[in-house]
């Protein structure tokens, strides 16, 4: 699966772990940064996370930040992205499974990095159910996305 994956600079020392083991994994990984530890605005970086699902450059985001709040709340600004904080297993594979999420943002500040493989790998096994009741339930979160 293609993953294209962003940090600000709280998450920019985890994004290393989590871009290792996504290539380990057998991902082709897209990084639109950060590329350094300097500051950086989480919502210029999570612009380039949706931009690369939504052109279909990538099929999901990763996003790291301190908590993962920031990047949650940026990338959902973004018209057909469906972002959300995953800092549990159960979570992060229900989230695909009930949502169809295409971002996953996790907080550096929050889950060391043995975790965020954890949260990983349940995100990217997940699928969308085929179940009417989410299927319809995103298909108005798609609507809500036409209204802004």
């Amino acid at each position: 699966m293609k993953i294209v994956v962003g940090s600000d600079h709280a998450g920019f020392p985890m994004k290393a772990e989590v871009l290792a083991f996504l290539k380990e994994s057998g991902h082709e990984v897209l990084d639109v940064g950060s590329f350094d530890p300097a500051p950086v605005d989480f919502p210029d970086i999570a612009r380039k996370v949706a931009a690369a699902i939504t052109t279909g450059e990538a099929e999901r985001g990763l996003m790291v930040c301190g908590t993962g709040v920031g990047a949650s709340i940026g990338a959902n600004k973004m018209k057909g992205i469906r972002a959300a904080v995953c800092h549990d297993v159960h979570s992060a594979h229900q989230c695909v499974e009930h949502d169809d999420v295409n971002v996953m943002c996790i907080g550096a500040q929050i889950v060391g990095p043995w975790l965020a493989r954890d949260l990983i790998a349940a995100y990217l096994g997940a699928t969308f159910s085929t179940a009417e009741e989410f299927r319809r339930r995103v298909a108005k979160l798609a609507i809500m996305d036409d209204e802004r």
